[in-house]
């Protein structure tokens, strides 16, 4: 099977990680990475996110390893648009994660729309951290959790470049 899955990734974490795992299970995965002017607006808050070429040298490291373990090939394309790769006629699954569904339900329509059979949705449960709430990236780069949900209040978050 072909798989999808788009996101900022920015930080990678252990959610993610969580996604990326079960698209190898299923199959040869493609990876939609927000391009420098779409991660922004895919925010909900306010933050800063790294260039797509920082993002997209750590995302390479951990797909090489996961789809190494699962005898898989990957690719990662980069993302101008929220629907991005998953209206391609080629996919057969999008994996989304619980809050993205929502997107991969309007993805659908839009292949309906344009005669290509939907996707298989595979939602991918959160991933929690130590005190019991979602591992996120904002919540990483607040210096709240590491990448795993530890705890790490001693830490005052991501600086922003000047």
């Amino acid at each position: 099977m072909n798989v999808a899955l788009g996101g900022t990734f920015d930080p990678v974490h252990d959610g993610h990680r969580a996604l990326f795992e079960r698209a190898f299970e299923l199959g040869d995965v493609t990876v939609g990475l927000t391009s420098d002017e779409l991660a922004p607006n895919t925010r909900h808050d306010e933050r800063h996110v790294r260039s797509f070429a920082k993002r997209r040298a750590d995302l390479s490291a951990e797909l090489e390893r996961l789809a190494e373990s699962q005898n898989r090939s990957w690719d990662i394309r980069e993302l101008a648009e929220p629907t991005g790769i998953a209206t391609e006629p080629q996919f057969d699954v999008l994996v989304v994660s619980p809050e993205t569904e929502t997107g991969g339900k309007r993805i659908n329509e839009i292949r309906r729309d344009r005669g290509l059979d939907p996707l298989e949705l595979e939602v991918v449960p959160h991933v929690l951290a130590d005190d019991g709430d979602i591992i996120s990236s904002t919540r990483i780069v607040n210096g709240e959790i590491d990448e795993h949900g530890t705890l790490t209040p001693e830490r005052d978050g991501r600086e922003k470049p000047t």
